[in-house]
């Protein structure tokens, strides 16, 4: 775990963020006349969510599936006066 004063945080802050992106530092303390007052520490990654095929093998898409298309368009039109 790396001290480091508000001055030089303030000028050395890619060069700290850098060390917590590599793995370097776990986490990076920054403190104020000797006080410890903020941690820099790395956002744990997120897992990516697959959204293509999620549901392969779930349920099977009727072959008629298209058949019903122009009467559901026709209940969101205006009719006409």
């Amino acid at each position: 775990m790396l001290v480091v004063n508000m001055f030089e945080a303030k000028t050395t802050l890619s060069k700290l963020v850098e060390a917590i992106e590599s793995g370097k530092e776990s986490e990076v303390i920054i403190a104020r006349h000797g006080t410890p007052v903020a941690r820099l520490a790395p956002i744990p990654s997120q897992p990516v969510a697959k959204r293509i095929g999620i549901a392969r093998g779930e349920f099977i898409v009727p072959d008629d599936i298209d058949a019903d298309n122009e009467h559901i368009v026709a209940l969101f039109q205006d009719p006409m006066p």
